[in-house]
């Protein structure tokens, strides 16, 4: 008897993760800080998460449906976007930006160059990057207390005033509404790294050199080096922003020097910049920078000779 066998190219082995599955284990794992965030703003923060999401959703429906491509929003990518673009933005914000704001992370920095896995920077960050730009007014104030403008805590370092760790870490402090708890946020990040989402080499290579770089040319003070750890977006960003797919290292050793290079970058921006935040433009430059990265750190395949 006669049996056929099937020829085929690799992979041979297949897994049963779809991009469904991530998308929405990363919108899960963002609910923890959305209802802090909710919960310490009211409902405007609340709103400004709907609408971003919203914006976020039909842009993505309404560009494919119009360039007769299929519609890719069932897939959570759209739904990711508009959350973490949301929890970007300041709990005092007009609305109107926000909604703007998932209008160009989607069809600008996404779609235009091909949808999902194709775009060369992390949407999310890209529009907020695009707002703070645009709009640097409403995205630098933080309201706090019954509506009052309160500086944030790195605002307070960079001053040389003390910060309040605990307030930090808990997130009674004003800020963008997604990066004001470092606890909400990291109940996110170990669910994912329970889930397999995203591995610790690109945050903890981002961490530890940003809290290095601090501890060198900031101040030999840990409390000082804890509170630029908790302030601003490093830990959102070490989690849920530097670690995404299409735009950072598919290489272990590439995975290292990425989050080594986010916070060199953080670094220099947050001591020697104007402003006291720099997570968002460290990860689009990084990720400009990406192709590069995995050129000097993809393996080298046997016999062949290094370049």
């Amino acid at each position: 008897m006669t049996q056929s066998l099937t020829i085929s190219s690799s992979p041979h082995t297949r897994s049963q993760v779809t991009t469904p599955n991530i998308m929405f284990d990363v919108a899960i794992a963002l609910i923890p800080a959305s209802a802090y965030g909710v919960y310490q703003f009211g409902i405007k923060a609340a709103l400004i998460l709907f609408i971003s999401v919203i914006s976020c959703v039909l842009s993505e429906f309404v560009y494919q449906s119009l360039m007769d491509r299929p519609v890719t929003v069932s897939d959570g990518s759209a739904l990711v976007t508009g959350m973490i673009l949301g929890l970007n933005m300041p709990p005092s914000i007009s609305l109107w930006i926000p909604f703007l704001g998932g209008i160009f992370a989607i069809i600008v920095v996404k779609q235009l160059y091909g949808g999902i896995g194709q775009n060369f920077m992390n949407p999310a960050l890209a529009a907020r990057c695009f707002l703070l730009i645009s709009f640097a007014g409403e995205m630098t104030t933080f309201t706090y207390h019954d509506a009052v403008v309160s500086p944030t805590p790195l605002a307070a370092l960079k001053a040389g005033q003390s910060v309040d760790l605990t307030a930090m870490f808990i997130g009674k402090i004003p800020g963008s509404m997604g990066e004001v708890s470092v606890i909400a946020l990291l109940i996110g990040a170990v669910y994912m790294l329970i889930r397999k989402v995203i591995t610790l080499r690109i945050p903890a290579a981002y961490l530890i050199t940003f809290a290095l770089f601090v501890f060198i040319f900031g101040q030999q003070d840990i409390s000082y080096v804890l509170a630029h750890l908790c302030g601003g977006g490093v830990i959102f960003g070490a989690f849920f922003m530097a670690t995404d797919y299409s735009s950072s290292p598919i290489t272990s050793k590439g995975q290292i020097l990425f989050g080594i290079l986010l916070g060199i970058l953080t670094g220099l921006f947050r001591l020697f910049g104007g402003s006291p935040e720099g997570v968002s433009y460290a990860i689009i430059l990084s990720n400009l920078l990406v192709p590069l990265i995995e050129e000097i750190s993809f393996p080298i395949p046997l016999g062949r000779e290094k370049r």
